[in-house]
């Protein structure tokens, strides 16, 4: 279920009201493959219910290039939305996901294990409220860039 930027602070709010532990991540998403399915499902299983933000088309251009993302950003938040480990996405356009994170307030904040507590920006303000940051092994060979690559390279 796609929620908006401006209602996704009281939609978490109501959620941890009603006993569930928030779990938050956020990314890309744009060509999904088994490595997202499985970094997802690990995500969602520390908590009751997974919030994904999803970073905007202007969001991904400039982390990635003009040429990305490949995919929109309703049709990556439809797909990622329909799997079963993703409850709700909300659409950020910020360069990281602190703005988002300080509205979340996810008792779990989960990221990729290629980022250490140092390296991640949004780790203080998940501790400054007593949250907790979990990282996740990638699955290695798994990416979208790799899946870009091998298809450049069918030409």
């Amino acid at each position: 279920m796609l929620i908006s930027n401006k209602d996704i602070e009281f939609f978490c709010q109501v959620l941890r009201a009603g006993g569930k532990k928030v779990v938050f991540t956020n990314g890309c998403f744009d060509i999904l493959h088994a490595g997202h399915v499985r970094y997802l499902a690990k995500a969602r299983s520390f908590g009751d219910c997974l919030v994904l933000g999803l970073n905007s088309d202007a969001s991904v251009r400039r982390l990635k290039g003009p040429e990305r993302p490949i995919n929109n950003e309703q049709d990556r938040a439809e797909v990622v939305g329909g799997l079963q480990s993703v409850d709700y996405v909300v659409i950020f356009d910020e360069p990281t996901a602190e703005q988002l994170i300080a509205k979340v307030k996810p008792d779990v904040y989960v990221k990729g294990g290629d980022y250490t507590l140092e390296t991640l920006p949004e780790a203080k303000i998940v501790q400054s409220y007593g949250g907790r940051v979990e990282f996740v092994q990638m699955v290695a060979g798994r990416s979208t860039t790799n899946v870009i690559e091998k298809i450049k390279g069918m030409k």
